[in-house]
């Protein structure tokens, strides 16, 4: 039976890299140099180019298993790291509440597996989530923690070329993409735990959280 998978907010899809088997995966990714790496990554995905929070609420009941992962910035710790820093390039913002709509709503109308990823944030999370490594999750199913977040050395060079070597990317990769590639590579969860969760999710006999 082939499972139908639905990756929202794709980016160069780190989450999605090490994922085999018969599956049938659909990439939502709203920016279209990226999008481009993603289906150069995955060849076989479908890659649509459009707002992944609306595709969400259209298309949720096609799929056997979702995984968004909305954007971060606002929620990050370094808001407030950074706030009494000179120079400090970013200003108080509000955080964008897009995170939780999505988990409120798979929560109540999704039936099927489903996880909702983001970074740690500065503020205590209006929805309790499973936490790990530098992440939370929410999730309708159990994550088994897989401990902390790899460090990155940058004895063999700069920190992003060391994150791009731990993800299995190259420099051609970005085909001249033009935009912040450190931003990439840094939105891309680790992809030994998109394993790791992915085999969680239709793991036997594993209980269903309520």
């Amino acid at each position: 039976m082939t499972l139908k998978i639905l990756n929202l907010y794709a980016g160069i899809g780190g989450n999605r890299k090490l994922w085999t088997g018969d599956i049938e995966v659909t990439a939502i990714e709203n920016v279209p140099e990226i999008a481009k790496i993603y289906q150069d990554f995955f060849p076989d995905d479908k890659v649509i180019v459009t707002d992944a929070h609306q595709y969400l609420i259209e298309h949720y009941k096609e799929f056997d298993f979702i995984w968004s992962s909305p954007p971060c910035p606002t929620h990050s710790r370094i808001n407030t790291l950074l706030i009494n820093k000179p120079n400090n390039p970013i200003k108080p913002r509000f955080p964008d509440m897009k995170l939780y709509e999505e988990i409120i709503f798979l929560k109540h109308f999704a039936k099927c597996r489903w996880i909702v990823e983001n970074v740690r944030g500065y503020y205590e999370p209006l929805i309790k989530p499973q936490e790990c490594g530098r992440h939370y999750y929410w999730a309708n199913f159990e994550i088994e923690d897989f401990g902390k977040d790899k460090k990155v050395r940058n004895d063999k060079g700069s920190v992003l070329k060391v994150k791009m070597e731990q993800r299995g990317i190259i420099v051609t990769d970005f085909h001249g993409y033009k935009g912040d590639k450190r931003q990439l590579i840094n939105n891309c969860v680790d992809v030994e735990h998109g394993l790791k969760i992915f085999k969680m999710v239709f793991k036997e006999k594993q209980e269903v959280l309520i």
